[in-house]
């Protein structure tokens, strides 16, 4: 319990953001194509992970990838069961990092109605969830989509979310929640007028013994979601850069003074496998004052 009391601390109070490496299925030819490793380049899915892994791994154990301004590191499944340098990757993050890690635990997302896509149904959660504490997670994520202003769906979405999160923290863990919002949509920001209130909504209705992280959009109106940072049983609000350039998204999340960034694409831009590694770290370093800097404006 004391490490999770130390992590439960500094999510709460410290300075930083928390990096997202938790591309899975669909998403990783495309992450893996950003740095350089094209699809011809590795045969199969086991190759594939093996190629991700190393670029985490590289990511992970870069010089500048330390509790100075990393907070946490939401990681896949299959990063969550696999070694760095001998040692289990969520062990290497807070021992040898300081780096709080948590897990990606949705199965990706239903077909789109009202305006939404859902959470795929997810039967092996409780079995997920004792792996985590077992490896030594402390909190995991779930990602939902909003495509519209449809208050209906909206409302769909917010209420999965929620029950998911009072099953992952019943398991001892702190849950994530992301009902991200596509910065594309031509309703965004009335989606994010209503997801702002249905979030409020069942907030107020947790227990005290329940606390949530939000993962969100960064709001078309700064400083839309500063009520929920406020909430007693919310210990931060990040936010995603949901496909924004790294100098984009930071610039967005700097008029947002309650929210600190959980950016994944915005993280790795530019990074590539052929890079040195001196340009390697030179790179992620940039990348990652960048967003460190933007979290605490």
């Amino acid at each position: 319990m004391a490490q999770k009391d130390a992590q439960r601390t500094r999510m709460a109070t410290a300075s930083g953001f928390i990096a997202a490496l938790d591309q899975s299925g669909g998403s990783t030819p495309k992450a893996l194509a950003q740095y350089g490793v094209e699809p011809a380049d590795y045969s199969g899915d086991t190759a594939m992970y093996a190629a991700v892994h190393a670029m985490r791994s590289r990511i992970i154990l870069a010089d500048d990838f330390t509790a100075e301004k990393v907070l946490g590191a939401i990681l896949f499944e299959r990063t969550m069961d696999s070694d760095i340098n001998g040692k289990p990757t969520a062990q290497l993050l807070w021992e040898d990092r300081g780096v709080v890690p948590f897990l990606k635990i949705d199965k990706g997302l239903a077909d789109e109605a009202d305006g939404v896509q859902l959470l795929k149904p997810m039967p092996e959660l409780d079995a997920l969830l004792e792996k985590a504490n077992e490896k030594g997670i402390f909190g995991t994520k779930e990602r939902s989509l909003i495509l519209e202003a449809n208050a209906n769906g909206i409302a769909a979405v917010v209420a999965q979310q929620f029950d998911i999160a009072r099953q992952v923290a019943a398991a001892g863990l702190v849950p994530i929640v992301e009902p991200e919002v596509h910065i594309d949509s031509a309703t965004k920001a009335e989606a994010e007028t209503i997801l702002a209130g249905e979030i409020m909504n069942h907030l107020n209705d947790l227990p005290g013994d329940v606390d949530v992280i939000l993962k969100l959009t960064i709001p078309t109106k700064a400083g839309l979601y500063d009520e929920a940072a406020d909430h007693p049983r919310v210990l931060r609000v990040v936010a995603l850069s949901g496909g924004y350039s790294t100098d984009v998204a930071c610039d967005l999340l700097a008029g947002n003074h309650k929210m600190i960034a959980s950016f994944s694409r915005a993280l790795a831009e530019g990074l590539s496998v052929k890079m040195s590694d001196e340009e390697f770290n030179t790179a992620l370093s940039a990348n990652i004052s960048k967003i460190y800097n933007a979290s605490v404006a």
